[in-house]
């Protein structure tokens, strides 16, 4: 049974003139319940609606010969067809550096790239004339794997190292010395609603977008590359996503372009859909990790001296691994301070789909080598592995990252101790070890794992964000921001921000879809900033306005500045209280405009890509996850049993949305590192490819005693309403799950080590595992 703790009832805080920090439905719940909200595919089909396929790659690495379109424009219902050759801008689509196609010129890299599309009659119609297509290959030996990669030196970008210290001598000279290597594979994002792009041709060769993205001003800047017009011909739309989780950052863009360009060739609307299938084949994962680690420790436990590689699986090109790869190295300390490491992260090149951004963003695999290390130390020194974390945890105020940031906030050792407490760890420790000496069948395992996330974009550009506010006259408020709504709640906290800044009843207020032509040059709604930026830009131009209209008040009223302000949706003036709409009508009356955008900027931040060192996160997220598990050790079938969960958001905007998060970002976490297989055969095919055999997480795995509480502190940072971001962070909080599991192998081999695991931890994984501690093998 679910248990929320520290979470006020939701009557308790029905104020609407207080609406920050109540836990107000989410704007799109009572919609989402009545199928009545409008995503991309939703919108109505127009008579002369056209609908898009693509012809795709059956190799992963191969140089076209023939490529034969006859058929394919011949086939009844066919209005176009468009390769490499017609687009009449720039063919290249990748967000940051080259090499992301949006049509295959001559050289495939993976098995589904895109060769040529067609627009037809009907979606149906669009996917028969694709089949037809006649092509010749001269099929090349393809790279497939991250250890091929590396043996063969083979990467998108450059190598990156962080150091502190000198490793190499400090684990030479340690008491104790310990190697371990494990392999995380990555996760699809499956998101319910797909990758889809509705585009309506313009004037002048203009088009207007309808994309499900997660980064409208992407889907604007490539659109208007791939047509060769200028940004202010293409309006990019985003209403809502029906998930992201970071598939929508990059790669939704291509779905957009395509629909364009046939749109504008055409002069018809074009709708492109991806069905679950292509999607899944198509589109890139989360990446793939290879973790070695080197370590030297003390008696305690303590770490001396680190040395880590981190190796992800980008895929054919960079799109945005440079960053993935540098978060992971960011979080592979996770809590813990490395006094002297060296950290070295790999961006491999593999003929597969070019992997992209998923929450977490290469956190999680960067986090799950120094996890899996605590573990291990513990096993050698006879430990428990909670002793040895928090024998580990960063000194606030003393200690440095191996990216010279100091940690500031002192919440970690109180957030583990709280939820040891809480969730009665050592007596359940105690019981797991009575169980496990008694039974032949089952084996049950514990543990405590705690995170430390790091916010903010680590490209500094991205961390600004606008927003643009109306007061009508009858006194409602309309705000529209850069940050895009994919359920995670963003569009009522925004409206929550701005009915708290004007003091007005929350129902006041609309949040509007998000628009290029409203508020210009977006970051992606990611890295769990959404609310931190486009909040704050929200409140800047709330401020604003409320500045402005309290001024002419005073003003018109003949009293003195503060004696007018607004609260409760009532505008005091002197001793006397006139009404919200009222007083917006007066205003409107004496020409004071009454709009106004808003503007943030991160600030505090930056980083060195040559160096290695900096302060790239604002602050840093927290929180600590105890699971229990059992498991079959004949069979490695296994369940878990409880979680119990202390996070921390800082003073919370909306503690329903923010439990929401944690909950759902921690059954997304567990899907990844027990049930989520993504495999591909050795001719670098999809074998994972639908719902058939990759399997998500359903409500018969989310674990029946589910705690979870919320750490509610303000933030030492002065974010908005002294918040914290809660988007990835809880989706670390799952690697307690993956260390529980190792717990209970560890314990058929009586603690002596943990075996090898390797993510996810499936059943068969689990059985091996636990075969090789009967054994006696590490792995």
């Amino acid at each position: 049974m679910r248990k929320l703790g520290d979470i006020s009832n939701p009557s308790d805080k029905t104020v609407t003139s207080q609406p920050m920090g109540s836990a107000k439905v989410h704007e799109s719940a009572v919609k989402h319940v009545l199928g009545t909200a409008i995503y991309v595919d939703d919108i109505p089909e127009p008579a002369n609606m056209l609908h898009v396929a693509t012809g795709l790659s059956i190799h992963a690495s191969a140089r076209i010969q023939v490529m034969d379109l006859s058929a394919v424009r011949s086939a009844a219902g066919v209005i176009d067809v468009v390769c490499y050759a017609d687009i009449p801008g720039d063919a290249d689509v990748s967000p940051v550096y080259t090499g992301d196609l949006l049509l295959v010129n001559d050289e495939v890299s993976y098995v589904g790239q895109p060769l040529f599309a067609v627009a037809a009659t009907s979606f149906d119609t669009a996917q028969r004339a694709a089949r037809l297509a006649h092509v010749e290959y001269l099929v090349t030996p393809p790279l497939l794997t991250t250890q091929a990669a590396m043996a063969a030196n083979d990467f998108v970008l450059p190598t990156r190292t962080f150091v502190l210290g000198d490793a190499l001598p400090a684990i030479k000279a340690a008491t104790h010395q310990l190697r371990g290597e494990q392999y995380v594979r990555g996760q699809e994002h499956f998101y319910l609603e797909g990758q889809v792009a509705y585009a309506m041709p313009l004037e002048d060769g203009g088009v207007h977008v309808h994309s499900s993205s997660q980064h409208p001003s992407e889907v604007q800047k490539l659109v208007a590359s791939v047509l060769g017009v200028s940004l202010n011909k293409v309006d990019a739309e985003v209403r809502r996503m029906g998930g992201g989780f970071g598939g929508k950052e990059s790669q939704a863009a291509n779905l957009a372009c395509l629909a364009a360009l046939f749109a504008v060739r055409t002069q018809r609307p074009v709708r492109y859909r991806m069905p679950r299938h292509d999607d899944m084949v198509q589109t890139g994962k989360r990446h793939d990790f290879w973790n070695r680690y080197h370590c030297g420790f003390d008696q305690a436990g303590r770490l001396e001296g680190v040395e880590m590689d981190l190796a992800g699986l980008c895929g054919y090109s960079a799109d945005l691994s440079e960053g993935i790869v540098d978060r992971a190295m960011f979080h592979a300390d996770n809590a813990y301070f490395l006094s002297n490491a060296r950290i070295t992260g790999y961006r491999c090149r593999t003929n597969t789909v070019s992997n992209t951004a998923f929450r977490g963003f290469g956190g999680p695999q960067g986090m799950m080598v120094v996890e899996a290390m605590m573990d291990d130390i513990a096993r050698q020194l006879g430990k428990d592995p909670l002793d040895v974390r928090k024998a580990n945890l960063y000194q606030v105020g003393r200690d440095q990252t191996p990216y010279g940031q100091t940690v500031e906030q002192p919440i970690l050792d109180e957030i583990i101790e709280a939820l040891e407490s809480s969730s009665d760890y050592r007596v359940r420790r105690q019981a797991v070890k009575d169980f496990n000496a008694e039974s032949n069948q089952f084996a049950r395992g514990l543990a405590l794992t705690p995170v430390k996330f790091g916010i903010s974009f680590t490209a500094n550009h991205l961390n600004q964000g606008g927003a643009l506010l109306h007061i009508y006259t009858d006194g409602s408020v309309q705000i529209n921001q850069g940050g895009t709504e994919m359920g995670q709640g963003l569009y009522t906290k925004v409206a929550q921000i701005v009915a708290q800044t004007l003091g007005v009843n929350y129902e006041r207020v609309t949040v509007t879809a998000t628009r290029t032509d409203k508020v210009p040059n977006t970051s992606p709604t990611a890295a769990s900033s959404g609310t931190d930026i486009n909040g704050m830009a929200a409140k800047a131009a709330a401020q604003e306005l409320l500045n402005r209209l309290c001024n002419f008040l005073a003003e018109h009223f003949q009293v003195a500045r503060h004696q007018v302000s607004i609260a409760n949706d009532q505008v005091s003036v002197g001793d006397a209280y006139h009404g919200f709409a009222e007083m917006v009508q007066l205003a409107y009356m004496n020409r004071v405009q009454l709009s106004a955008t808003g503007f943030y900027k991160t600030p505090d931040i930056h980083f060195d890509k040559t160096t290695g060192k900096g302060e790239p996160f604002y602050y840093y997220a927290c929180g600590a996850a105890v699971s229990e598990v059992i498991v079959d050790k004949f069979t490695g079938e296994y369940r878990v049993m409880r979680v119990d969960i202390l996070h921390d958001v800082g003073d919370s905007i909306n503690p329903a949305l923010d439990v929401g998060q944690i909950e759902g970002g921690f059954v997304q976490g567990m899907g990844w590192l027990t049930t989520e297989e993504l495999l591909w055969n050795d001719a670098g095919r999809l074998i994972a490819n639908s719902p058939a055999n990759y399997k998500i997480p359903t409500a018969y795995d989310v674990p029946t005693d589910f705690n979870v509480a919320l750490f509610n502190r303000a933030n030492h940072k002065p974010t908005i309403h002294r918040s914290k971001a809660v988007g990835e962070p809880p989706l670390m909080l799952a690697i307690s799950v993956w260390c529980a599991l190792r717990d209970a192998c560890a314990s058929v081999a009586d603690y002596a080590f943990a075996p090898e695991l390797n993510a996810p931890a499936t059943f068969e994984q689990v059985y091996w595992a636990m075969q090789a501690a009967r054994e006696g093998r590490p792995s």
